[in-house]
């Protein structure tokens, strides 16, 4: 658990992950594989990072009884509001080591189960295959009950048309048992939640997450179409069709929008302005729509921890960047709580609000959402709109922002007393 140790004096010298990745001489996605205890560390790079952090080495790396405290803290950060006495954490730990090892393994099994919730539910809201197989188990279902039904309300049926319905039967049956099979082979594998990516808005975004969503590439002055060919022929060429499309579809508006606001003068304007979006917009001369994907398209060793989301009008989100911090859905169903969705009935009118999930500690963002036309309004067809969220981590110049509560999705939300709530919520009063 030294990982989690290292992330805690990150967050509490107020140092940003990409910072002590590049003074520590790492990367920032390796620094962040550590904090999440998927990589060992030792040696130099403990040294390095405990000096940059400004603490000793011992105290990163020391024994169970800090991993103990670590996860006794990390408990009560996730329910700030029982009001646990922090203070005499090290007391308690001390002086009932086991009752404290109890508390600590069972916020963790919770904390783990919440997550195969989250994850399974979204699997069966949004997996194509698990779809596809229910509705091929039904059809068949169906097909049998039909047939069945015939062959008892009919007093008197001619022998060729009962031999045609009762092989009906038969192959309809054979395919309700190939489908159920296939689909208990399928749901077997349901504790592996990682082991497969379906949907093509999956794959897509798996394509970009890969290059941490930069594509330098499309930076370069002469950069056009043909390389958004090469890349999708080349790395993209393992994606299905549909998510090819999706793929195109993403490169040919990243490059657009480079096009629009070149990297040098975005790091520049960055550099004299801070990152501050209105700011930059006023300054770049371009809107708020494209000044967002264009921040979440830069390295994160530029700008720090960036997420982006982006739906239709339809409330269906169309491009996610992760956040740390700030869990999003993988298609539909998100929280209407999200200022994604209140801008979409205000047009070019931009929103900031500071964010907190229930149930997901005490961390707090800054979002900032717009939307905007992405088509020319005609009077075949309205203008078709998305909404943008910028995602930042919660800073000083934020402070007088509207405060709110949200959730993920109302199946796994348990904010209470909410108006928003489409459908009652499996996790109650915390899990």
């Amino acid at each position: 658990m030294i990982g989690t140790r290292i992330r805690e004096r990150r967050v509490l010298g107020g140092i940003r992950q990409s910072d002590l990745a590049r003074q520590a001489g790492i990367s920032p996605s390796y620094l962040n594989l550590i904090e999440h205890n998927k990589r060992r560390i030792g040696g130099k790079t403990l040294l390095k990072l405990a000096e940059v952090l400004n603490v000793e080495p011992a105290l990163l790396s020391e024994g169970a009884e800090a991993t103990l405290i670590a996860g006794l803290r990390e408990a009560a950060g996730e329910q700030d509001d029982i009001g646990a006495e922090v203070s005499r954490i090290e007391e308690f730990a001390g002086r009932f080591p086991g009752w404290a090892k109890l508390l600590a393994d069972l916020y963790r099994r919770t904390e783990s189960l919440e997550s195969t919730i989250e994850t399974l539910t979204d699997r069966l809201a949004h997996d194509p295959y698990l779809a596809d197989s229910l509705h091929e188990v039904i059809s068949a279902v169906t097909a049998i009950r039909a047939t069945s039904s015939i062959l008892v309300e009919t007093e008197a049926l001619e022998p060729e048309w009962q031999n045609r319905f009762h092989r009906n039967i038969n192959e309809d049956s054979s395919r309700l048992t190939e489908g159920a099979q296939s689909l208990v082979r399928y749901l077997e594998g349901a504790p592996n939640t990682d082991a497969e990516i379906k949907s093509p808005q999956d794959e897509m975004h798996a394509f970009l997450a890969e290059r941490g969503f930069h594509v330098p590439e499309l930076e370069r002055d002469m950069a056009g179409p043909r390389d958004i060919a090469r890349l999708i022929e080349g790395e993209g060429a393992e994606l299905s069709s549909p998510a090819q499309s999706l793929a195109r579809d993403a490169l040919l508006r990243y490059l657009a929008d480079a096009r629009s606001l070149p990297l040098e003068p975005l790091l520049g304007w960055i550099k004299s302005v801070g990152l501050h979006p209105d700011r930059l917009a006023q300054a770049s001369g371009v809107d708020l729509a494209t000044l967002f994907r264009r921040l979440a398209a830069l390295p994160e060793d530029a700008v720090g921890p960036v997420g982006l989301v982006i739906c239709d009008a339809s409330g269906s989100l169309v491009f996610r960047k992760p956040f740390e911090g700030f869990a999003m859905p993988r298609i539909a169903g998100a929280c209407t709580l999200w200022p994604l969705f209140q801008v979409l009935a205000q047009p070019q009118s931009p929103l900031r609000m500071r964010l907190k999930q229930v149930g997901r500690g005490t961390d707090t963002v800054e979002a900032l959402a717009v939307s905007a036309p992405v088509t020319a309004p005609s009077f075949a067809r309205p203008a078709l709109m998305q909404a943008h969220m910028l995602l930042l981590p919660d800073r000083p110049e934020a402070a007088d922002a509207p405060m709110r509560e949200v959730g993920v999705n109302c199946r796994i939300c348990s904010l209470a007393d909410c108006p928003a709530r489409r459908e009652p919520s499996i996790i109650s009063d915390g899990f």
